[in-house]
């Protein structure tokens, strides 16, 4: 039997307060689940580890949320802890975990850097305080810097900044602005999100009520390009529509979609490749099937205690969508879509399934094609979702 790569998510659901514009399965109010929860995952991990640890090898585990850092560094200590007995890992493994710049000490991200955790993404969105006080974050401009200080006090080499552009009453320069406090951070890795108004959220309302304006779409797309260029000339490579790593001498991201710098993680979801999540609400993709976790933290708890599934549903993944989902995936690298790979993968040739939409796509200056990888032009990249939508299954 070989053995196949995989990688493992970890949701922590809990937060000290929820942002308006957060639409993930994220809850306030619940500390009191701490210790439950924590002996609820280990349990969950561990019974994947029982039945698939000796067909499987972990690359990555990505500990997101919410706010993994709110949990007790004890319960974070021991979830690691766990993950790293239970599963057998590659040398050299990637394991990042989110975190927020409020209330981070440096004892804590110690005991993270010791316990494994070898790269760190801080939740900053903004370096413009009364932006940070609309998007109801909690830190300011000033504890963004202190957080990455206190990180590399601790001995994180691989640092990631998370950035929004397109916000409410955000003016371009405000956006350079904020990027320019980014980089004067030099962290190795910047992800940068355009906003999105989501149904359910507290953003939602506000936009429904006038409280808020509605995002301008063309100063976004403005503030996107600026960070094109911008981040190019910092000497960063765009390696996926909204990631930028640190350039390196031996890494380029037009042949190699695997970067020094780049989330090797997320590189597993845009490579469509098999992943498993713990914990609520978290989704997994194996063996063409994608389940998903209860949302609750309280069932989640409740169902692992009394030795009840927590899959709350689950999805066939047939080919004619495997194969759609694969080359979106892969087009939102900047290395694009190999031509080589999907053929082996589906034992097709890629112009025998989407042959009209991409020379359409490529007609309209939203594709590229050199024979061997499709991708994305900068144009295609500000209008992703007009490629997209082509692609799916009827």
């Amino acid at each position: 039997m070989s053995i196949q790569s995989l990688s493992l998510y970890v949701h922590i659901p809990f937060c000290s307060t929820r942002c308006g514009y957060c639409h993930f399965n994220t809850y306030e109010g619940l500390d009191r689940l701490f210790t439950p929860f924590t002996q609820a995952l280990c349990a969950e991990s561990g019974q994947y580890a029982d039945a698939l640890a000796d067909q499987w090898i972990v690359q990555t585990i990505f500990i997101g949320g919410g706010t993994p850092t709110h949990l007790p560094i004890a319960c974070f200590e021991q979830i690691v802890h766990a993950l790293k007995a239970r599963w057998p890992l590659t040398e050299g493994i990637e394991i990042t975990a989110e975190a927020n710049p409020s209330f981070i000490t440096q004892a804590y991200l110690e005991r993270m850097r010791a316990a494994g955790v070898n790269r760190i993404s801080f939740g900053a969105q903004s370096f413009d305080n009364t932006l940070l006080h609309m998007l109801d974050r909690e830190h300011d401009a000033a504890q963004i810097g202190l957080a990455v200080r206190l990180a590399r006090a601790a001995g994180f080499e691989n640092l990631s900044l998370d950035l929004m552009y397109g916000l409410p009453s955000q003016s371009l320069s405000q956006w350079r602005d904020s990027l320019e406090a980014a980089l004067a951070l030099a962290p190795e890795h910047l992800s940068l999100y355009g906003l999105t108004i989501d149904d359910g959220t507290a953003f939602k309302k506000r936009v429904e009520r006038h409280l808020l304006p509605e995002p301008d779409p063309d100063l976004a797309a403005d503030m996107y390009i600026n960070a094109e260029d911008r981040l190019t000339e910092a000497g960063y490579v765009q390696y996926e529509i909204s990631n930028w790593a640190r350039k390196t001498d031996d890494a380029d991201a037009q042949a190699d979609v695997r970067p020094l710098l780049a989330s090797r993680h997320n590189l597993t979801y845009w490579l469509n490749e098999p992943y498993l999540g713990f914990g609520p609400g978290a989704h997994s993709w194996l063996a063409r099937e994608r389940y998903w976790n209860v949302n609750p933290p309280q069932a989640y708890v409740d169902r692992l205690a009394a030795g009840a599934s927590v899959i709350g549903g689950r999805e066939t993944i047939d080919e004619a969508l495997e194969q759609a989902e694969t080359v979106i995936l892969g087009l939102r690298l900047n290395a694009g879509l190999s031509r080589a790979q999907f053929a082996e993968r589906f034992g097709m040739a890629l112009d025998d399934v989407f042959g009209k939409p991409l020379a359409d796509c490529a007609r309209w200056d939203l594709l590229t094609d050199d024979g061997e990888r499709v991708r994305l032009t900068p144009r295609g990249r500000l209008l992703s979702n007009e490629v997209f939508v082509r692609l799916l299954p009827d």
